[in-house]
């Protein structure tokens, strides 16, 4: 892995300019990406050291001190000065880029950048997949002025080999840890994302998500999290599971920050059919942001999806009350759960027959000969490769690559079954029955212990199942802690209603500010 060196980073401080260097330096700990840009445009902070600002504190959070792992790999200190200074010298010029311009930003490592970076997705299947190309988003990222910092690690393969997984973990990257207390789980699969937003490792994170896999990272680690609607923002580049539910999205510390990078990264890619209608969908998020956005609106609460924990249910009840003190009317919803049956099932089949063709078309298209260039090529090196199987195994792996092919009856019937269950029959039918504009939810409960030889223990509330099926956005927000563990507020969309989304949890994070700071505990008592 190339990660920062301290000293390395301490000198090339010590080497900068002066007049370049304002004192004192400013603090990135709890920033978003908005302060930062204000504080560069006032003179407090150069964008030639805003990076290496970011390196340093990658070294003391990540790989000393509490010793997250929650960083794969960072580009090179000197890349990132020369990246930095030209952004300064555009902004100096008057050519500033936007809201992004000069911010770092860390990728999870299934997201292809341009560079020196290998994009692993956790496996040493892939520890020298390096392939120089910008997946469409990070091209959008470069363009709006952003830096690509580096990379994050998460849960191996996105967490689709095994059930017996632990997630948060991967041969590449080692064991993910929630900086709210270190001995508890970051979620997944984008869990280096959430946690490295969580600890200030950098102002925003880009996650993935096929079925919670940024909205529980983001809500077991305190941060913000967004689940576009699918194919909103293009796929191309990035390591696949499923086509009909794969997306990338935002990890952040506010929502503001969300709604500005989803203005930048949704688009249409000719190269993702999914994404048509992207760009006469998009629109310009922040700027649809207003702290009034509840007023008049009807929300549905998800009340048989809560769970039984009477400490949830209070934050819950809290979070409602304060929507309602802003204007929104709650509808509760208890039967959100009818006429599902099968629908886990139909997901699976979904996600294993499509996970074996788009591995074939996605390794078979890299550019380095020497990877693995099907499922059963990655199934055949991991059995010849014992830290992958070292704690848990590829199950599910091994049951992908016994499907059938995308014209398979089995598969057809899944897909028909499982987009009908979760849109017209699932979150369709809730807001047209219930006459309401959106749904709300708990994301999470708290995280639990991480157990390598035992997996994930996991049994909380959870509504990511419906709106990642059926395509739609689904944002998680802050609404507090229990057990000095964060838990988070789900807001759920009819698709393309991200806009809408996006401004209902901005709302609610303004009245309410219950973000966590982190604070390293060893462990947090049950």
């Amino acid at each position: 892995m190339q990660k920062t060196s301290l000293l390395a980073t301490a000198a090339l401080l010590a080497s900068t300019p002066a007049a370049a260097m304002p004192p004192p330096l400013p603090e990135v700990e709890g920033k978003d990406a908005a302060m930062l840009r204000a504080e560069m445009e006032s003179g407090q902070i150069y964008e030639g050291l805003m990076a290496l600002v970011y390196l340093d504190r990658i070294g003391r959070i990540d790989d000393y001190g509490p010793k997250l792992d929650a960083v794969i790999a960072t580009m090179s200190q000197t890349d990132l000065n020369a990246e930095g200074k030209r952004l300064y010298d555009e902004r100096m010029a008057g050519k500033a880029r936007g809201p992004l311009h000069g911010i770092p930003i860390l990728l999870k490592d299934n997201i292809e950048a341009a560079g020196p970076l290998a994009t692993t997705a956790g496996s040493l299947a892939l520890k020298d997949n390096v392939t120089n190309r910008d997946a469409p988003l990070v091209a959008r990222l470069r363009d709006a002025g952003a830096v690509i910092l580096g990379k994050t690690n998460l849960s191996e393969w996105a967490n689709i080999r095994s059930n017996d997984s632990t997630s948060g973990w991967s041969a590449i990257g080692g064991l993910t840890k929630n900086p709210h207390a270190l001995d508890r789980n970051s979620c997944g699969s984008s869990s280096g994302s959430a946690a490295a937003a969580a600890a200030s490792l950098a102002p925003i994170t880009i996650g993935t998500e096929t079925d919670g896999s940024i909205t529980c990272p983001a809500g077991v680690n305190g941060v913000v999290g967004f689940k576009p609607t699918v194919g909103l923002v293009s796929r191309t580049f990035i390591v696949p599971i499923s086509h009909s539910q794969d997306t990338a999205g935002p990890i952040t510390l506010t929502v503001r920050d969300a709604a500005a990078v989803m203005t930048v990264i949704a688009g249409s890619d000719p190269a993702d059919p999914a994404t048509a209608e992207a760009d006469a969908r998009k629109t310009d998020y922040a700027a649809a942001l207003s702290p009034g956005a509840l007023k008049g609106k009807r929300i549905g609460v998800l009340r048989d999806r809560i769970g039984d924990r009477a400490d949830i249910a209070a934050l819950f009840d809290a979070a409602l009350k304060q929507m309602t003190d802003l204007g929104a009317t709650v509808v509760e919803i208890t039967d959100s759960r009818k006429g599902m049956e099968g629908l886990g099932a139909a997901e699976l089949e979904i996600l294993l027959t499509e996970l074996k063709a788009g591995m074939a078309a996605y390794l078979g298209g890299l550019p380095n000969a020497a990877t693995p260039r099907t499922l059963a090529d990655v199934i055949a090196f991991n059995k010849a490769s014992p830290e992958e199987l070292k704690w848990f195994d590829q199950s599910l792996f091994e049951l992908a690559e016994t499907k059938g092919g995308l014209d398979s009856p089995a598969y057809i019937a899944a897909r028909e079954k499982a987009a009908r269950l979760a849109g017209p029959e699932g979150i369709d039918r809730l807001l047209k029955t219930h006459g309401v504009d959106l749904l709300v939810g708990v994301t999470n409960g708290p995280a639990w212990v991480s157990d390598l030889a035992k997996g994930d223990s996991y049994d909380g509330p959870s509504v990511s199942q419906l709106p990642a099926i059926a395509g739609y956005p689904h944002l998680t927000v802050p609404m507090g802690a229990v057990e000095g563990l964060p838990i988070g507020v789900s807001f759920i969309g009819a698709k393309w209603r991200d806009a809408d989304v996006l401004a209902a949890g901005y709302a609610y994070e303004q009245a309410s500010g219950k973000r966590v700071t982190p604070t390293y505990r060893a462990g947090a008592t049950p």
